[in-house]
């Protein structure tokens, strides 16, 4: 499971992207196409129009990183979540988790959860 700072968001790229790119393309792409610094540190996420292959693109304050997964057999489900009006979808770091584990959000069912806001943190 992934554990990521609350602070850390994590964007979906809503459509599919070319995966021979790396880390100047993904970079690139992510300033023009999804029209956000690529350096702020958050998750950029990129699939192939297959949905067997995905990249994470993330600067670490030093360099780039790419966290690169292709399923031996399968895809990602990623319908329930994409939306063709947007260039990018924002998720959170658990169901980045489950993506990439291979369930289906569409089927998934959030309970309720306590959650502190972070503006009321204690420090």
């Amino acid at each position: 499971m992934l554990t990521l700072p609350s602070t850390v968001r994590v964007y979906v790229a809503a459509q599919p992207t070319d995966l021979r790119k790396s880390f100047d393309g993904l970079s690139i792409a992510v300033g023009s196409v999804l029209r956000l610094d690529p350096t702020s540190g958050h998750l950029f996420c990129f699939f192939n129009r297959r949905a067997n292959q995905v990249r994470v693109l993330f600067w670490d304050r030093t360099g780039w990183c790419i966290v690169a997964k292709r399923l031996a057999r399968g895809r990602f489900r990623l319908a329930s979540i994409l939306r063709e009006d947007r260039a990018c979808v924002q998720i959170d770091a658990a169901e980045l988790a489950l993506i990439l584990e291979g369930i289906d959000l569409s089927t998934a069912k959030r309970h309720k959860r306590f959650r502190l806001d972070s503006a009321h943190a204690p420090l």
